[in-house]
């Protein structure tokens, strides 16, 4: 007797990713099926990095399969695959960028760069391509929460090549011009240095582009939904009444505009004490649990007040590097997992698929 390709599948149809709540059938992640009598082999392409949970994915398909009866040897290969999705109607693709991601926030003051210099590295730590572009052109952080000082190279004159940082590509205004050096520019000469900062910067086959937006709903957020290709946003709050009162007008910004809202990033959720260890939600509690709801967005996590993220960026080596296997971290990888899904499961860009057609007059 021997196995069939249906019974692999039934099996793989009851069984659930625990990263986007699917089974492995209608989340299109069976990618082959190999049957020989009673020996079976699966490949699983998931379509978000997945470092983190690669080999528990693995060893769950495995199990599932061993539980038919009567069945052989089985081996199971799980790879990811991060494809271009959707943006905004009549906005083009920017060569070597598969996906742009903006992390934007109402106000300041809530933590938004440090979550989006964060959340860059724990996708490159799944195992993604990703770059970050710091659009504060006022207030620039990133060179400083990444360490980085020198000056982006130009191989031709024209463009520049990102800076490499901890795995991942970054330019920054910072970079560009001196730390004290206030850029005293109204706001065409803002929305024409973020061009230039993203489209004649030469990016190398990101699976994603992490761009760290200023806060509020200025002209860089207009410029951002009008000419840069965005496939989501993600928005970061606190859970307090003043940040989210703030927070909601940029979520319905990014509605207004067609961008999707991939979920929400209550940051400074809770304290807990050093010295006794006990926690308290300083700001208050469920704000952005609340937000969601309010919204129908997805709650992508919630992130402490802690000493030790700010301590990280301020020395250059955000809680992902810094301590990759601490709790810090962990949180970050899986919002930043969450976030990939939200991606994946965005409609994908075709744009490549279609004929350029030329006129041309005889």
């Amino acid at each position: 007797m021997s196995i069939t390709e249906q019974q692999i599948k039934a099996v793989l149809s009851q069984t659930i990713d625990a990263t986007t709540g699917k089974d492995y059938v209608s989340g299109n992640a069976v990618q082959a099926i190999h049957v020989d009598q009673v020996n079976v082999t699966v490949a699983i392409e998931l379509g978000y990095p997945s470092n983190s949970v690669k080999n528990a994915v693995q060893q769950q398909i495995v199990q599932a399969l061993q539980a038919i009866p009567g069945i052989g040897a089985v081996q199971a290969t799980v790879d990811s695959k991060i494809i271009p999705h959707g943006v905004q109607r009549g906005v083009k693709l920017i060569p070597g960028v598969k996906n742009i991601i903006a992390v934007a926030s109402g106000k300041g003051g809530v933590g938004k760069s440090a979550t989006a210099v964060n959340l860059a590295l724990a996708l490159a730590a799944e195992g993604a391509s990703v770059g970050i572009l710091d659009a504060d052109i006022y207030g620039p952080s990133q060179p400083q929460m990444l360490g980085i000082t020198n000056h982006p190279e130009s191989l031709d004159g024209k463009t520049m090549e990102p800076v490499p940082a901890h795995g991942i590509q970054a330019m920054s205004i910072g970079l560009l011009i001196d730390v004290e050096t206030p850029m005293v520019w109204r706001g065409p000469m803002v929305t024409q240095a973020l061009l230039q900062l993203l489209n004649d910067t030469n990016w190398k086959d990101l699976d994603y582009l992490i761009v760290d937006l200023p806060p509020g709903t200025g002209d860089i957020q207009l410029t951002l939904a009008q000419k840069i290709p965005v496939t989501g946003a993600v928005i970061v709050t606190t859970p307090q009444d003043i940040a989210l009162l703030d927070a909601r007008k940029g979520l319905k910004m990014f509605e207004k505009v067609g961008i999707p809202i991939l979920g929400i990033v209550e940051n400074m959720s809770t304290h807990t004490c050093s010295q006794c260890g006990h926690t308290e939600p300083i700001f208050g509690t469920g704000g952005g649990e609340k937000m969601c709801r309010d919204y129908q967005v997805e709650f992508l996590g919630a992130l402490p007040l802690d000493i030790k993220i700010r301590e990280h960026t301020d020395t250059g080596k955000p809680s992902v590097v810094a301590e990759p296997e601490g709790e810090i971290a962990g949180i970050y990888r899986l919002i930043a997992r969450r976030i990939a899904v939200k991606v994946a499961a965005c409609a994908e860009d075709h744009s490549e698929l279609f004929t350029q057609i030329i006129m041309e007059n005889d």
